[in-house]
């Protein structure tokens, strides 16, 4: 098969499981009010059996490493996947969605306080846009809803966090997203199963009569789960950052507006200032970064074309 057909049909799977998630989940949450720590419990369950699966069929290896450098990882994980659930359940998606942005300023931010890493004036300066907008997002919803601007505000921080060290454990032990998710899954889901009795009603859950439906979308929802991160590894490994990053300015808008369709979330106007600002400032930042690695890479291949040419 052609490499452009397959690359774009992962891309459409990969925007169409993310796209779904995020809406069932949604959904989840507010016509039976499933348990989220248990849900992201049941997410990672399913996560571990989805890549034993894969691992079977050959589609990753598995690579040895010691159970305790994963522990830290694997609570980061914990905190970012219950974190950004809890934003999503109280709430709306736009909110949700638009919180998440800030991820990209926030990692920045960790990297140059901890890791002393350089960024350019101009990434920098992409940074306000989005900062900006987000903060007029905001502005409306903080009046109302205290509660779910502070779980979106932890689990931007969390998630910032979760990527800094995901980022470094990958340099450090030279594995792939998959090989670290095979170890964060199991890790993360045993965790939970620690902190779900003391955090939410275990005996009404059980005790409640799920319909077969219920049940079936709480599996589905794990199930698609899984297909995001097997999409998203997939496209990061095979495609340019660049596209995955456009991928998910597609997800962004179309989120935005399944939430308006789906559970009537409607736009102010302060609303669409702020998810302009806020795409404005992610697309520049994408680009800004792009040049930046082309910079870095034309240096280095003439470095070596020099180095080629006296030797």
């Amino acid at each position: 098969m052609n490499k452009n057909v397959v690359t774009a049909f992962y891309l459409v799977l990969n925007t169409f499981f993310s796209i779904v998630i995020v809406l069932l989940n949604k959904w989840l949450y507010i016509h039976i009010s499933f348990p989220i720590i248990t849900l992201s419990m049941i997410h990672f369950l399913i996560t571990f059996v989805g890549l034993i699966i894969c691992e079977r069929f050959d589609i990753f290896c598995i690579k040895d490493v010691a159970l305790k450098e994963m522990l830290w990882i694997a609570f980061t994980f914990c905190g970012f996947v219950v974190l950004t659930n809890l934003s999503l359940a109280y709430n709306t998606v736009g909110t949700y969605q638009v919180a998440k942005m800030l991820t990209t300023p926030c990692v920045i931010i960790l990297q140059i306080m901890f890791y002393k890493k350089h960024y350019s004036v101009l990434v920098k300066l992409t940074l306000i846009p989005i900062i900006l907008g987000v903060t007029i997002f905001f502005y409306h919803d903080i009046q109302f809803n205290v509660i779910g601007i502070i779980y979106a505000t932890m689990g931007v921080f969390v998630t910032s966090l979760y990527q800094v060290m995901l980022n470094t454990k990958q340099k450090e032990f030279q594995m792939d997203p998959m090989q670290l998710l095979y170890y964060q899954a199991p890790l993360s889901a045993i965790v939970l199963l620690i902190i779900v009795p003391v955090l939410e009603p275990v005996q009404q859950t059980f005790a409640r009569s799920w319909s077969l439906i219920d049940l079936v979308m709480v599996v589905l929802s794990g199930i698609v789960a899984f297909f995001v991160n097997l999409t998203s590894y997939w496209i990061i490994g095979k495609t340019s950052p660049l596209t995955y990053n456009m991928v998910g300015h597609t997800k962004f808008c179309l989120l935005l507006l399944g939430g308006s369709l789906i559970f009537h979330e409607t736009l102010a106007i302060n609303h669409v200032i702020g998810i302009t600002l806020t795409l404005i400032g992610i697309i520049l930042y994408a680009h800004v970064k792009m040049k930046d690695v082309q910079i870095v890479t034309a240096d280095y291949e003439t470095k070596e074309r020099k180095l080629l040419h006296k030797i």
